[in-house]
């Protein structure tokens, strides 16, 4: 059975690189759309940021993914290939329309569709499923609502300055806004990957509580950050101009905004999705001008996509699991 574990981790860190691929909008879409720094010196950045950001927050959201969606006592490497399955399905699929979802939920309701359909509705803890509908809720609302007001803070004291030196001077502190981002995306996002393979290590015995080795969080870490380095630039184009037009003061408050909000929960172990925190912010930094300059068509294009995650890629799996039944 060590083989097939050991094929559940490298599905576990291909779904990890691909998230980061799929995710890299998330980390440079603003500082890119601004001008500030060009696509590679952005992913650049992006990438040895979510390296480090696992390794600053904890792991308090790998131990949800870990244990508060499914119970580990119901737990098989099928049903895990099964969720992981579903995941990367859905993220290659969205990565092809270049919709921004997101890719924690798709590993969510992977996680659902497969326990389900390995174990039985029983398996599925429903009660930790209500951290992840307060992070569907708290990161785009929060960061939409706190980018909007960090911009408008920053037009009010800077009123009578020259355009032209705001734009310098954020276009620098842009720098320090999207790496923060990217820190708390690693810390975030990486923790999935975490969470997962550290279930793989208990189900099949090589440790006996629930907990990350150092190892593993090295291994996440890797993968994400390599994954972000090679970037989806289909989802880069939606992020950085189709939602909105965005100036170096607008793309600070959008990259602090949505990094406190993954911050705040990755803290409190709520898996909550980068990229519904950024299109959020992005959303609020952009309607601080007037409401006309974000164009809400895409934005409502981005909200269905969100909706449909968890469903779409539980179906994934689900189906997935079945197909496995038949063969194993």
């Amino acid at each position: 059975m060590y083989e097939l574990a050991i094929v559940a981790i490298i599905a576990a860190l291909f779904f990890d690189f691909i998230n980061g691929f799929h995710d890299a909008a998330n980390s440079i879409a603003t500082v890119v759309g601004t001008r500030v720094l060009k696509p590679l010196q952005a992913v650049t950045l992006a990438a040895i940021a979510n390296f480090i950001g696992p390794f600053l927050f904890g792991v308090a959201v790998a131990t949800t993914i870990g244990k508060g969606i499914i119970n580990p006592d119901f737990v098989t490497i099928h049903i895990i290939i099964g969720a992981l399955s579903g995941a990367i399905a859905w993220n290659l699929i969205t990565w092809y329309w270049g919709f921004p979802s997101s890719s924690s939920h798709a590993l969510i309701g992977g996680i659902i569709g497969a326990g389900i359909a390995g174990a039985g509705t029983h398996a599925i803890i429903f009660g930790g499923l209500e951290k992840v509908v307060t992070g569907i809720i708290i990161s785009p609302v929060i960061g939409l609502v706190g980018a909007f007001l960090l911009a408008t803070i920053i037009i009010t004291i800077f009123a009578n300055k020259k355009p032209g030196k705001v734009n310098s001077a954020f276009g620098k502190l842009q720098l320090v806004s999207s790496t923060y981002f990217s820190l708390t995306h690693g810390a975030n996002d990486g923790q999935k990957t975490m969470g997962i393979i550290a279930l793989i290590l208990l189900t099949e015995g090589i440790i006996t509580k629930f907990d990350v080795p150092f190892y593993v969080i090295l291994m996440a870490a890797l993968a994400i950050s390599l994954g972000t380095f090679f970037g989806g630039w289909r989802i880069v184009k939606t992020m950085a101009v189709k939602i909105t037009q965005l100036k170096p003061y607008q793309g600070f408050a959008a990259e602090t905004g949505g990094a406190t909000i993954l911050a705040v929960l990755a803290h409190a172990g709520i898996p909550a999705s980068t990229t519904h925190a950024i299109s959020g912010a992005i959303m609020g930094a952009g309607a601080v001008r007037r409401m006309s300059a974000v164009r809400w068509g895409i934005g409502k294009r981005i909200v269905w996509a969100w909706i449909i995650t968890i469903p779409a890629s539980a179906g994934v799996s689900y189906l997935t699991m079945l197909l496995l039944k038949l063969f194993v």
